[in-house]
């Protein structure tokens, strides 16, 4: 009888998604949440590439790296919030086994690269405030357009072991995972064979990867704010400091649930598995639907070209 099951299981055709595990009779209530998140990212972001599209002053390369924030973000959502919501209104949980790992790629490949844009809105601050003469020969165009392809491609081969490795694993357990969209955690998991290459990997993008991007910003960052407190009065160290307001509350909404997230996964063993699940769920589409909020408010070109914008409609 076991060997039927684990025959069932060696390449499974799908995987079963649980949604909240626990909450299961609450999945409506707690998709009303989630879709307002959904809502807000995808809208929120959308306007933002429209006002810099339109809006000729903002073509420089603070704006366009916040666009390919934008489109990250955008690529984030919607690989994984809709196939949510189907779990969540319509209990469809079937996923199949290829669908599967495409999506567990989308998801690590956009955590991957928006860290490496951070860093590179880090060395545009850095620039603009510590040699700001050098800003349009160094960050050309085709350079910004050369740095936005490095980290696209980056992302893409640091996370495709990822899938390829999940490929290779024979699966005899079950073919249930108890979240609402696939991720590299709970796949290996599922897997019967020794999974501590994949395990091992996980560790080094994330202290590696991860790690040494957070790194960077922050060895830019205290040169932008060395920079700062040199300045000679209090109005220029404000005005500057402001530049750079909308980037590090950003960049706190990425790391600072992710910190808390990896700590829970680590030594929350005695923390109940829907608040688990529920948690980095919430975290995930935060930066999305926050972020153009950020450079929306604090970014007062984008706010006035928003303004006049919205204005110009009512009118």
């Amino acid at each position: 009888m076991s060997d039927s099951n684990t025959t069932d299981f060696t390449n499974p055709s799908t995987f079963i998604l649980l949604g909240i595990p626990g909450l299961e009779v609450a999945h409506v209530w707690i998709s009303i949440p989630f879709s307002a998140m959904y809502a807000i990212a995808i809208l929120g972001n959308f306007t933002l590439l429209l006002i810099v599209k339109r809006e000729p002053s903002l073509h420089g390369p603070m704006y366009y790296f916040l666009c390919m924030l934008a489109v990250t973000d955008l690529v984030l959502c919607t690989s994984t919030l809709p196939r949510m919501l189907s779990v969540f209104w319509f209990n469809s949980r079937e996923i199949d086994f290829s669908a599967c790992l495409t999506q567990m790629y989308f998801i690590y490949c956009t955590l991957v690269i928006e860290p490496g844009i951070f860093v590179a809105m880090a060395v545009d601050r850095y620039v603009a405030i510590c040699s700001p003469l050098s800003l349009s020969t160094i960050l050309t165009n085709p350079m910004v357009a050369k740095i936005g392809l490095a980290m696209m491609l980056h992302g893409g081969m640091v996370v495709l072991p990822y899938p390829v490795l999940a490929r290779q694993w024979p699966y005899c357990r079950t073919n249930i995972i108890p979240q609402p969209y696939c991720t590299h955690i709970a796949v290996i998991k599922l897997a019967c064979g020794d999974t501590r290459v994949s395990s091992y990997y996980g560790l080094f993008v994330f202290f590696c990867v991860l790690g040494l991007d957070a790194i960077f910003i922050a060895m830019f960052y205290t040169q932008i704010l060395r920079a700062i407190f040199r300045l000679p009065t209090k109005d220029a160290r404000l005005k500057t400091f402001g530049t750079c307001g909308s980037h590090f509350c950003s960049i706190l909404a990425f790391y600072i649930p992710g910190l808390f997230i990896s700590l829970m996964n680590r030594f929350g063993q005695n923390v109940p598995l829907h608040f688990q699940v529920l948690i980095p769920n919430v975290y995930l589409f935060m930066p999305p639907m926050l972020n153009p909020i950020i450079y929306g408010v604090r970014t007062k070109k984008i706010w006035g070209r928003l303004l006049r914008l919205f204005t110009h409609k009512g009118a």
